[in-house]
């Protein structure tokens, strides 16, 4: 988990885990990010999955994937912003970064 901080109070957190598979490459989900309303559009949420996404290289990930719903407007903005992003056709977006 990687959390963010304004005056020792948490006001971001992005939540992952490593899967090591035996049959594949071990990859990393990113289960939740979300930042709280006053502290949004800051660049935040950006800072912490890129933060995440150093932890996943640093443990030999290769790959990592987060999904939103279609509608997630703010969640759909931060992970297509990222060029290495690749959408899945699904009912729900999720998004696959080579790390």
């Amino acid at each position: 988990m990687v959390v963010a901080l304004a005056d020792g109070v948490t006001v971001g957190q992005c939540a992952a885990i490593i899967h090591r598979h035996p049959d594949k490459a071990t990859e990393l989900y990113i289960d939740e990010v979300g930042v709280s309303p006053a502290f949004q559009r800051q660049g935040i949420a950006r800072k912490m999955l890129d933060a995440m996404f150093a932890i996943g290289r640093e443990n030999g990930c290769e790959e990592a994937w987060v999904g939103t719903e279609p509608d997630n407007r703010a969640a759909r903005a931060l992970y297509e912003s990222r060029e290495e992003a690749h959408e899945s056709a699904e009912s729900f977006l999720m998004y696959v970064y080579q790390l």
